[in-house]
């Protein structure tokens, strides 16, 4: 039976906070409710910094992105697969951070354990699965990490919109690698669903692959993909804070889908880079390929670079990966213009992430950068004693006072109940429950910092 005449003359909303155009078209249609009006609000979240960089020693990425970036902040690290949760969260601690794994394969009691950690506690780290996030309403979390790339922008944006839902400035930060492009087409190509369901999600995975790659602005191709048109640069994204630089790759695509082709269309990256450079080893020997016209036609290039190139070729859709025992890289349709010469393609240069990067002093950190001398250390005061009450309460601290609600305090300085009720944030409940207590604290720290 039709939904229609099941529930006819029944009141239907259909509600979802992240759908593309081409999702909710699906949704009405299976809902027989193609005529109903729509309301739509924007995708912009503009305290989110969206940033990509390419993966090239994970962990420590992630370890350098924690300490100097948000080293007393609650955080959440996006990983694939359970065994790389257990490995990073249990690496990160051991270097110090406060980390803790959640996926479901842990039992259901030390679940509920855990996300009330991170509900209550401050500056915790949760390296998770997908399986932690629905139901997760935690206003301060500070930064969303995606250590391995999102098979859709759909999950993508649901997830980094887990961060900041304070409206306070907070980061998301995505690490992308070839190998991770490899590893989820072939777990989509495995995955149950006929050859549209492929189609789709194949489609979805380009999409992600395309934002990783841009030169634009990320938040405008973001919100295109949701259909939302963003008619300036951010300016508060990665490639608008530090404009990428590109290069005319057309000659190098050329001489990378060629060794492709030459090399039969069943090898994977190490292999193709060694056939540019022109590394006679055994394997390459025992198929012949040293004898190539492509064998050592890319000297100009490095392997790094030569791994961009394929790389991006792949994520633009010039190249695919055969679904075998071994992987190997084929043309596609995109390709044949490129060989021929009737397609000029551009590349962005890869900029290698910082070796070491300074670890900010975890005060400083914990401050809004708007604050400085007494407001800081004001801050500081009114968030031990946020602390120190919701640990009494068994409370988590934002249920107390939000972050803003401590950042206007420490900036206005209110010395009566009326004017901390002026405070956003504070009603006369919460103003009842804890206004003396805040208003002492503010009383007892010096105006001049003395």
């Amino acid at each position: 039976a039709s939904v229609t005449r099941r529930f006819a003359g029944v009141p239907r909303i259909a509600l979802t906070a992240t759908a593309d155009a081409a999702t909710r078209k699906e949704i009405l249609e299976k809902l027989e409710i193609g005529d109903a009006a729509q309301f739509l609000s924007s995708f912009d979240r503009p305290n989110i910094r969206y940033r990509v960089q390419l993966k090239e020693n994970g962990r420590q990425q992630v370890l350098r992105f924690i300490q100097a970036e948000h080293p007393a902040h609650t955080g959440i690290v996006y990983c694939r697969s359970r065994k790389r949760v257990d490995d990073l969260a249990a690496w990160l601690a051991a270097k110090g951070v406060k980390a803790v794994a959640y996926h479901a394969g842990l039992g259901a009691a030390e679940r509920s354990r855990r996300q009330q950690r991170f509900a209550r506690e401050e500056a915790i780290v949760v390296v998770a699965t997908i399986a932690f996030g629905l139901g997760i309403d935690r206003p301060d979390v500070r930064f969303v990490v995606h250590f391995d790339v999102p098979t859709s922008m759909e999950a993508y944006y649901q997830e980094t919109g887990r961060a900041g839902r304070d409206g306070s400035a907070s980061d998301a930060w995505m690490l992308y690698s070839l190998a991770d492009v490899v590893a989820v087409r072939q777990m989509l190509a495995r995955s149950e669903g006929d050859e549209g369901f492929k189609f789709i999600q194949q489609r979805k995975l380009e999409a992600v692959l395309g934002y990783c790659e841009t030169t634009a602005c990320r938040r405008q191709v973001l919100l295109r993909y949701f259909g939302e048109t963003l008619a300036e640069p951010c300016g508060n994204c990665g490639t608008c804070r530090e404009a990428p630089e590109t290069w005319d790759g057309t000659v190098a695509a050329q001489k990378a889908l060629s060794a492709v082709y030459r090399t039969g269309q069943r090898f994977g990256a190490a292999y193709l880079v060694d056939v540019l450079l022109g590394k006679e080893n055994d394997r390459i020997r025992r198929f012949g390929h040293h004898r190539l016209k492509t064998f050592g036609v890319g000297r100009e290039l490095s392997a790094l670079e030569w791994r961009s190139v394929l790389r991006q070729l792949m994520a633009a859709g010039y190249l695919t990966v055969e679904m075998s025992e071994r992987a190997g890289y084929r043309l596609t349709e995109k390709s044949r213009p490129v060989l021929r010469g009737e397609v000029e393609i551009r590349l962005r240069r890869d900029k290698k992430p910082p070796k070491t990067a300074k670890t900010r002093d975890p005060q400083a950190a914990t401050a809004p950068a708007a604050l400085d001398g007494p407001a800081a250390e004001l801050w500081e005061v009114l968030r031990r004693l946020r602390l120190d009450i919701a640990q009494e309460l068994e409370l988590p601290a934002y249920v107390i006072f939000h972050d803003k609600t401590l950042r206007e305090m420490a900036v206005s300085r209110p010395a009566s109940r009326e004017a901390l009720l002026a405070i956003s944030g504070v009603g006369e409940s919460k103003a009842d429950r804890y206004g003396e207590r805040f208003l002492a604290a503010i009383g007892g720290v010096s105006p001049d910092g003395g």
